[in-house]
């Protein structure tokens, strides 16, 4: 599987990586999965503390161990569990950062992570305070490399400003060009990489279709325009190949985007996800289609 640079770092991250939340508790279950992933190819796996109350770091870490110098680890950090396990609260202090990486860390079983992103963030935060966390972070050999996990123009903006961020995450598809307004090209100039998250828009850009719509339709699509522009899309673009294979192309495209992470429940899901990597990359024409028959909405908010 072919990889990507990230941002100006010396990370090579393949075109597909995996999704860690949706693998679910069952050790075994999620193994599978995950050596799934590693037989296609994948060498870029994201999770996060706030996952399963850190489960989830554990599972992957368990399974990765073998491998663990082929491969890279991505987390999270930001979210609070509280005490009683009913929620969780904001906390991008420095004080919370430098001691919640210890516990990713022993939960991981790894000495370092690989990239270690911000999951969240507002203008209120402690923004300088929080670069600092990171920065320290980094010259202590604890992280490689930091990022960001935010949909927010204004938030990202302050961090490509201050910080070394190498990449953001970012909700990004067919159904949801927000992105493309101003915060892919923001990024690809500052030599920034983009990791895509929901390419599939909950299914509806899978070859399930419109099995997957709500009543409630999609971000700003009501039910009668899905049910208008996929089997259009469908059959302009994907007469010949898999809807998820345009759905992942499409990410791919755009010359921000170093990885598509996907999430799988299955290890069938993850050979779908990987031949789609794998498959011919869309054209031009291809790409010029699918931007004039769907939105190409904004950010209302955080601008």
């Amino acid at each position: 599987m072919k990889k990507r640079q990230v941002g100006k770092s010396d990370l090579f991250v393949t075109e597909l990586g995996l999704g860690c939340m949706s693998i679910g508790t069952e050790e075994k279950a999620a193994r599978s999965i995950i050596e799934a992933a590693l037989e296609e190819g994948i060498n870029y796996f994201d999770t996060a503390d706030l996952y399963d109350f850190g489960d989830n770091e554990q599972l992957v870490g368990k399974a990765l161990k073998d491998v663990r110098e082929q491969i890279i680890i991505a987390t999270k950090v930001g979210n609070r569990w509280h005490k009683e396990r009913t929620g969780w609260s904001w906390d991008p202090s420095k004080a919370y950062i430098k001691e919640e990486v210890k516990n990713s860390l022993k939960r991981i079983g790894t000495d370092y992570i690989d990239l270690y992103q911000l999951h969240g963030g507002t203008l209120d935060d402690p923004i300088d305070e929080t670069i600092e966390a990171f920065e320290e972070l980094k010259a202590e050999g604890f992280i490689r490399y930091y990022g960001l996990s935010s949909i927010r123009p204004n938030v990202i903006r302050e961090y490509v400003k201050k910080s070394s961020i190498v990449s953001v995450m970012m909700q990004y598809s067919i159904l949801d060009r927000r992105p493309e307004e101003t915060v892919l090209p923001l990024l690809h100039e500052n030599g920034i990489s983009v990791v895509t998250r929901g390419p599939l828009a909950k299914g509806l850009l899978s070859d399930k279709l419109l099995d997957k719509a709500s009543e409630k339709g999609y971000l700003d699509y009501t039910l009668e325009e899905l049910q208008d522009i996929l089997p259009v899309l469908k059959e302009k673009v994907a007469s010949s190949r898999s809807f998820t294979e345009v759905a992942l192309q499409y990410n791919l495209a755009n010359p921000a985007v170093a990885s598509v992470v996907a999430g799988a429940s299955s290890t069938d899901q993850i050979k779908r996800n990987a031949n789609a990597v794998r498959s011919q990359p869309l054209t031009n024409e291809e790409v010029r289609i699918i931007k004039a028959l769907t939105k190409a909405s904004i950010y209302s908010e955080h601008r």
